[in-house]
């Protein structure tokens, strides 16, 4: 499969050079979600510098830190299980000036072996059903760690944030698609956000292939383990129609899942918009 195979190295220089990728050093796949524009306010775009998405910051450096800091960064959520971070011996950095807050969308229950077993399974398939099944899963045990994001955006607008998981895909993937959603942006941009990680996950493909190598029903079987990380237009767009469907969109889930008002809701999306011409 065509989008299982490594990428040219110089076609992923040059993207990851490019916005919206943000070089942080010692973090891979970090991604500002401004700059697209709104279909629903119009002559508005989201607001650029103020959100960021990632892969896991454990292995950030002390440069990578100082860069935190100069994007205006202030906190930086981790939606890793506790397990997770056991697991792989990744701790929570330490970062002057950024407060670190650990707000798993997953609690140690879900890792149990029968359950990861499953879910390793749905995974290994690379289906669209598949993925959206564990996306359900996501949003339907993530309403208090995501409520800590929006929360932080709906109090502190001048304040900018990161928020990640291990690979910056999936539990951020729902994360950054429900921002895009309450700002407006039409589901193709939103789509293409989530396959940028494709390119955003490369540097670290031998890591993460090292680490499914240690999962029995990855060891033996090398397109199952990349399966797990692919991240197609189409599933995007599936999730996003799946989320209107079963969970009503972004506003009827974060009332519901969330506990979030009305005004709420209109305080992140001013506070996640600002007037601007879009980056072509």
């Amino acid at each position: 499969m065509r989008d299982l195979d490594p990428l040219d190295p110089d076609y992923v220089q040059d993207v990851l050079s490019k916005p919206p990728f943000v070089t942080i050093p010692g973090v891979i796949n970090v991604r500002d979600l401004g700059n697209y524009p709104s279909t629903t306010e119009k002559g508005l775009i989201t607001r650029p510098g103020y959100l960021f998405r990632s892969a896991e910051l454990s292995g950030i450096t002390e440069d990578g830190k100082v860069k935190l800091r100069e994007l205006g960064v202030t906190k930086a959520f981790d939606l890793r299980s506790d397990t997770e971070i056991r697991k792989y011996n990744t701790p929570l950095p330490q970062i002057d000036g950024v407060e670190v807050v650990h707000t798993p969308v997953f609690q140690t229950a879900d890792y149990s072996p029968e359950m990861m077993a499953k879910r390793y399974q749905l995974y290994a398939s690379g289906k669209t059903e598949a993925f959206l099944e564990l996306y359900s899963q996501i949003l339907d045990n993530g309403g208090r760690a995501f409520g800590a994001i929006l929360r932080h955006v709906r109090d502190r607008p001048n304040e900018g944030c990161v928020f990640h998981c291990t690979a910056g895909k999936d539990r951020t993937g729902i994360m950054a698609a429900i921002f895009l959603k309450l700002a407006g942006v039409d589901n193709e941009l939103i789509s293409r956000d989530y396959a940028l990680t494709r390119v955003g996950r490369e540097p670290a493909r031998e890591m993460i292939m090292a680490r499914l190598s240690k999962e029995p029903l990855f060891a033996s079987n090398n397109e199952a383990a990349l399966n797990m990380f692919t991240c197609r237009h189409e599933t995007m767009q599936a999730f996003l129609q799946h989320f209107d469907e079963k969970y009503g969109g972004a506003v009827t889930y974060l009332k519901e899942y969330v506990g979030f008002s009305d005004e709420d809701i209109v305080t992140i999306r001013r506070n996640i918009l600002t007037p601007g011409l879009p980056r072509l």
